[in-house]
């Protein structure tokens, strides 16, 4: 099978604590890690587009990755998000993309705090990319969802169907 692209913008996926300003911050992704952690044979492309919280994120940002998902050789594309704003970047690479598989994943916990959901998501996600139909999908939870089909509940920290 052909390479699967990973584009990593950021989001909880990637914070670590700052011990001494008591922030999160961003230093460097930690997919690789989380991808030799759970022991994939996938064959991966990796590629580091930023490293922002979502809620930071701007309409240019959302045009760099949607750019970077139309003009990518691979037809199966990942990519690591924040989760808050998950849904409005899915719109916009849909403006620009209609004939790949892309899922946008990411995590409620910080990967490097041991109890995050991200690895469970990173895993889902990539089962997704290989097995759905061309389209733009939401991965979280062990679920996947059209992109326009999807909300967050902030209520209960989890993806539902809207």
């Amino acid at each position: 099978m052909e390479p699967i692209r990973i584009f990593v913008t950021g989001g909880t996926f990637d914070k670590e604590y700052n011990e001494l300003t008591g922030e999160l911050t961003f230093k460097e992704t930690h997919i690789s890690e989380m991808l030799k952690l759970g022991r994939s044979l996938v064959n991966i492309d990796i590629r580091t587009l930023m490293m922002i919280d979502s809620l930071d994120m701007t309409d240019n940002d959302r045009k760099i990755i949607a750019e970077n998902c139309k003009s990518t050789p691979e037809q199966h594309i990942l990519i690591t998000h924040g989760t808050d704003t998950m849904v409005e970047t899915a719109a916009a690479i849909s403006n620009v993309v209609q004939d790949k598989t892309i899922i946008l994943t990411g995590a409620m916990v910080p990967y490097k705090f041991g109890s995050s959901d991200g690895l469970f998501n990173l895993g889902a996600a990539l089962a997704y990319v290989q097995t759905l139909p061309a389209g733009i999908y939401i991965a979280m939870n062990g679920r996947y969802f059209p992109w326009n089909a999807v909300k967050k509940n902030t209520k209960l920290g989890v993806f539902e169907s809207s």
